[in-house]
């Protein structure tokens, strides 16, 4: 339903006609996902072939990805809750659009049927966890930091179905003055240490609200899993993965900046933590013990929040030679901003037996590039170093 100051039939014809000049991409791929009885806190399945279950988190084995595929399955894919996944019902669901950054300040009350009346938009980037590679923080580089002590699981690269957020912002009747939205989740609040801290949410840009922001409700051509933000979540490309706030519940425009715990609290190193740094990953087992041949194949995935991946280096002697990778993208997905990961592989040849560490590092077309050392931040956040991979060679 709408407010009285803006009603359905005003709000459904400003959608369509801001919707006309909005284009659509298509990525092709096969999925299959499912939901079922899994951790107390996450409803899909985590079979631990393919997940280490952290409790309300769990992270992806890359050691189980397929390197044919370029998208992350949704029953793949890795799970960061602050407190369990909500069952909400997609028949009585409404999306609350509010603030003093609107013309009429009450806001508007949106169904999904609403919103699916604006064009619809895909586009594929990969969606990661603030703290990915947190563990390594205190494995490789011997700092202390709090938080679910993730390897590199904690991503994937997903197309992405939904509407435009500026559109519907523009609907709504969004001021020019406005400058700050807040998203806000419908999961349980977070009490931490005895504190209730309220639901997940987290303040954006007015800026980044009009550039590539989304309002997604689909996920690899399916509906979103409930784990995953179902029925409706924001998406915010390039950006940490708290930014895209799951089970979206309102959004808060304002013309002052807004603020929560979410982005001064936590996430927050020196300011707000916003775009994902480069990050690379082998497709292999920690510890991995590899046959001895005159060819062994090394793949893996390189991916950046700020630019796509210009050029991956590897290293199979801890580190003294490098060598380029050579890229493969079966099907790469094109449009939005190019965020989705670069697939890369290397033939390492004539190895002898014994212990090695693979590096591997990346630098993406912004320039920026993987360090020997990640700048260390009590919280472990965008743990971006190259990470040394050990194996046995047998």
């Amino acid at each position: 339903m709408t407010s009285p100051g803006l009603n359905r039939r005003t709000f459904l014809t400003t959608a369509a006609l801001g919707a006309a000049a909005v284009g659509t991409t298509q990525v092709t791929d096969s999925v299959t996902a499912g939901a079922a009885a899994g951790a107390p806190a996450i409803l899909k399945p985590l079979p631990v072939e393919r997940f280490i279950d952290y409790g309300t988190n769990a992270e992806t084995r890359w050691d189980s990805v397929d390197p044919r595929r370029y998208l992350t399955p949704q029953a793949d894919l890795f799970v960061r809750n602050h407190t369990a996944t909500p069952q909400i019902d997609p028949e009585t669901y409404e999306l609350e659009i509010f603030g003093d950054g609107l013309r009429d300040p009450a806001g508007v009350r949106l169904t999904l049927d609403d919103l699916k009346s604006f064009r619809h938009v895909e586009t594929t980037s990969v969606h990661e966890c603030t703290g990915n590679g947190r563990s390594f923080f205190t494995t490789q580089q011997g700092q202390e930091v709090s938080g679910t002590k993730w390897t590199l699981g904690a991503v994937g690269a997903v197309r992405w179905k939904g509407v435009r957020l500026a559109d519907v912002l523009t609907a709504a009747g969004i001021r020019q003055d406005a400058v700050s939205v807040q998203a806000s989740g419908l999961d349980a609040g977070y009490v931490d240490k005895g504190v209730d801290y309220g639901r997940v949410r987290r303040p954006f840009p007015v800026e980044k609200a009009f550039d590539d922001a989304l309002l997604v409700w689909g996920a690899n051509g399916e509906d979103l899993l409930p784990d995953h933000g179902f029925p409706l979540r924001l998406l915010l490309p390039g950006w940490i993965g708290i930014a895209s706030i799951k089970w979206l519940g309102s959004l808060e425009v304002s013309t002052s900046v807004l603020t929560s715990p979410w982005d001064t609290k936590w996430y927050n190193v020196g300011g707000p933590l916003t775009v994902n740094p480069v990050r690379s990953a082998l497709e292999l087992e920690w510890n991995a013990e590899i046959p001895a041949g005159d060819r062994i194949v090394l793949s893996g995935r390189s991916w950046s929040g700020a630019a796509p991946i210009a050029r991956v280096e590897i290293s199979t002697d801890g580190g003294e030679t490098w060598a380029r990778a050579v890229p493969h993208a079966p099907g790469r997905p094109t449009g939005g901003h190019g965020l989705g990961w670069a697939q890369w592989d290397h033939t390492w040849r004539n190895p002898e037996p014994g212990a090695y560490e693979i590096l591997v590092r990346a630098t993406d077309r912004a320039g920026r590039s993987q360090p020997d050392v990640a700048a260390h931040n009590p919280g472990g956040y965008l743990f971006d170093a190259v990470v040394r991979h050990p194996v046995t060679v047998v």
